[in-house]
C-alpha cells in the first residue's frame, strides 16, 4: 500500500497573482507547435527547449539529443515528451542529478520544468519523497504529467518562467537558466569530495580547492628558496658589472 503524497500549502508567488500583463523584451517568448512550424521557428523551438532545461554554461553540441530531435520534427512526439526525454537524458543526470542532494535536485525540475520557484520546503519534501520512492523515472514522469504543467504549457509548449516580471517591478526575477546548478551545501562540500565517474573514467580529487584558505607549508618555503637564491643571483650580477668597470 503506498502513502498519499505529502501536502503543502502554495505561497504566493508572481505566476499566482492576477495582473495586466504588460509586453516588453523581459517577457518570455513562447514556443509551441499549435500551428505548423518552418525550418528556422522549429530551430528556434528545440534551440528554447534545451535552453529551459539545461544551464546555459551546458548548452553544448555534446548534450544534444539528436534522435529525440528527429522524432520532434517529424511529429512523432509532442513537445511534453521531448521535454522529458531531456530531463532523463544522460547529461542531465551526469551535470545536474548525480552531483545535487534531492532537495537541490527537485527545486531545479519545479523551476525548469514547471517554471516557477518552489513554494516552501514542504514542497521540496513532498517532491523529494516521490522521487526516494519512484526513482528519477517516476519522478519526472509524474511532474511533467501533473494538472499545473498541463493546464499552463499543455502537450505543445516548451516551459518557461512563468511572470518573472510584473510592472510593477523595476527588476525582475534572475531567469533560472542562469542560476548555478550547485547550491551552498555543495559548494561547502567540494574539498572533501572526490568526483565518481563511470568505467575508465578518471578521478579528480577536489581536495586542491582548500589551497585556496590554507596553502601547504611547502610552498612558503620553496617561496623563500626563490625569493632568497633570486637575491643572490641579482647580487652575483651587479658585483660582476663593478667588477667589470
Amino acid at each position: 500500500m503506498s502513502l498519499a503524497p505529502l501536502s503543502y500549502i502554495p505561497s504566493s508567488q508572481n505566476q499566482r497573482v492576477v495582473s495586466f500583463e504588460v509586453f516588453g523584451d523581459e517577457q518570455p517568448r513562447i514556443h509551441n507547435t499549435e500551428h505548423l512550424l518552418s525550418l528556422g521557428e522549429m530551430d528556434d523551438l528545440i534551440h528554447s527547449a534545451y535552453r529551459q532545461v539545461y544551464n546555459e554554461q551546458q548548452m553544448l553540441s555534446s548534450h544534444r539529443q539528436t534522435f529525440l530531435e528527429s522524432q520532434l520534427r517529424s511529429g512523432q512526439i509532442t513537445v511534453q515528451d521531448f521535454m522529458r526525454g531531456l530531463v532523463l537524458s544522460d547529461s542531465f543526470r551526469r551535470l545536474v542529478y548525480d552531483c545535487n542532494n534531492n532537495y537541490r535536485f527537485v527545486q531545479i525540475c519545479i523551476q525548469r520544468i514547471l517554471g516557477r520557484e518552489v513554494y516552501n520546503d514542504r514542497e521540496k519534501m513532498a517532491w523529494s519523497i516521490v522521487l526516494a520512492t519512484k526513482g528519477l523515472n517516476g519522478f519526472i514522469t509524474a511532474l511533467i504529467n501533473s494538472e499545473e504543467y498541463l493546464s499552463n504549457f499543455g502537450f505543445s509548449t516548451v516551459p518557461y518562467q512563468r511572470r518573472r516580471v510584473l510592472a510593477s517591478q523595476s527588476i525582475g526575477q534572475k531567469p533560472f537558466t542562469q542560476m548555478a546548478r550547485y547550491d551552498e551545501y555543495h559548494l561547502a562540500n567540494i574539498p572533501t569530495q572526490t568526483w565518481k565517474g563511470g568505467q575508465g573514467a578518471s578521478r579528480i580529487d577536489y581536495t586542491l580547492w582548500a589551497w585556496q584558505k590554507t596553502p601547504p607549508a611547502i610552498l612558503g618555503q620553496v617561496g623563500k628558496v626563490i625569493t632568497f637564491g633570486g637575491a643572490a643571483v641579482i647580487g652575483l650580477l651587479f658585483a660582476a658589472m663593478l667588477l667589470g668597470l
